[in-house]
């Protein structure tokens, strides 16, 4: 905190309601609960918030990290941040260089409880290797207008689950994007405040060069809500106006978001790939930019890929039919069904620990990548199957974990 000759001044930590997508994410990052929201802001406590950071890095489209100087005894309440549609204009103070906060580092992610010890679960930082990745280029205030070219059903036509492969184009207007990266698209209308719905995320589906290559196209995973996690009837607003989309029709995108969640470029890195239901987007991208590079390209970059992906059954898994397809000598793909009649429930963690002998000689290896993506419970069982595998090769994994997140070598996107 500062002082000056008029009064107490001190930055406060503000989330821009604009550009933020509403993901939660800095509410489940924040490790001492100063981060809330209601049905229409989230927002920061200003008497809980110590300025740590630990929710600045997650955050996708960077709304989090805003630092008002205000007077202390005019600093912004709850309510006020409840009632935002923009941020409010800066009070007309001065405030000292060194009263600024200081820059997030690569140690701020969530911690994860294993085996009643804490980590810091992923990197914060892209792999050596990634390509320059664009962020926000588009925001509310100037979405890009694309328009659907595709939209297919995915799962079984006898399942209850209606997961879409939607493709949107985007013309002649630039939208540079990297497998791992995500979009935001703005549900028409108005909720029952009568405010424009804010914008949801959606990881892409399709590599840099489009789901058709060499065209301004991407493709999103999209599952149709019907229910909330306890069961109960809802109606997700924007999942199901994305799974009713027609060819043809306009949609309003923000976007791209996501710097870490890249994938390396090197020749001989490995891929370790773990994902459940719609986690499987940013996995797909990934192998098909490895699967057109080999192909279309004559590039065999020696590196492996290993695909861990769960479901409830072989009808609700997104991309059942294509994986299929794929050589065996091309990528390891390894499922686990949860809900298979006659048969025992197996999840991801699972089915890994049945291939820990192959993890092993992954981890090992200084060129090999991981990533997980999927339901937030996932996290924990994933992180403790590694810690298995480092332990049944000797290896000490606090060092081994330390080593992979600050070489952007393990990477985790839940929700």
């Amino acid at each position: 905190m500062a002082t000056t000759e008029q009064a107490q001044v001190t930055k406060q930590h503000l989330i821009d309601p604009e550009i933020c997508i509403r993901c939660n994410t800095c509410e489940e990052t924040c490790p001492i609960d100063a981060i809330t929201h209601d049905g229409t802001n989230y927002v920061v406590k200003p008497d809980i918030c110590n300025h740590c950071m630990a929710c600045v890095a997650p955050c996708p489209t960077g709304a989090i990290d805003n630092w008002q100087p205000v007077f202390v005894e005019k600093m912004y309440s709850l309510e006020e941040q409840y009632s935002w549609d923009e941020l409010p204009a800066l009070q007309a103070l001065e405030v000292p260089a060194d009263d600024t906060p200081v820059a997030a580092g690569t140690d701020s992610d969530a911690e994860v409880t294993i085996q009643g010890s804490n980590y810091v679960a992923g990197s914060q930082i892209p792999p050596w290797s990634a390509s320059h990745s664009y962020t926000n280029l588009y925001g509310t205030r100037n979405f890009i207008t694309a328009t659907v070219s595709g939209n297919y059903r995915l799962t079984d036509e006898s399942s209850e689950s209606d997961i879409r492969h939607v493709v949107l184009d985007f013309g002649e207007t630039p939208f540079p994007v990297l497998e791992g990266q995500s979009i935001g698209i703005i549900p028409p209308g108005t909720d029952a405040s009568d405010r424009l719905h804010h914008a949801r995320q959606y990881s892409l589906a399709s590599p840099r060069d489009g789901e058709r290559p060499r065209y301004n196209n991407v493709s999103i995973t999209v599952k149709r809500v019907v229910q909330d996690y306890d069961g109960n009837p809802v109606q997700g607003v924007c999942s199901n106006y994305v799974c009713d989309l027609k060819k043809g029709d306009k949609v309003q995108v923000i976007g791209p978001f996501g710097h870490t969640f890249l994938m390396p470029n090197h020749p001989g890195s490995n891929i370790i790939m773990i994902c459940t239901g719609t986690g499987s987007a940013p996995m797909r991208a990934m192998t098909e930019r490895r699967r057109r590079k080999r192909q279309e390209e004559a590039v065999d970059e020696h590196g492996k890929l290993m695909l861990f992906f769960g479901a409830r059954c072989q009808e609700e898994l997104p991309y059942f039919g294509p994986l299929n397809k794929l050589p065996k000598d091309f990528i390891d793909i390894n499922f686990a069904f949860s809900r298979t009649p006659g048969q025992p429930k197996k999840y991801v963690q699972d089915v890994m620990r049945e291939r820990i002998v192959d993890l092993l000689e992954l981890l090992k290896n200084e060129d090999t990548y991981i990533y997980v993506c999927g339901l937030k419970g996932m996290e924990a069982g994933v992180l403790e199957v590694l810690q298995e595998v480092a332990a049944s090769g000797g290896m000490d994994w606090s060092e081994l974990h330390a080593n992979l997140r600050q070489k952007g070598r393990l990477h985790l996107e839940t929700y």
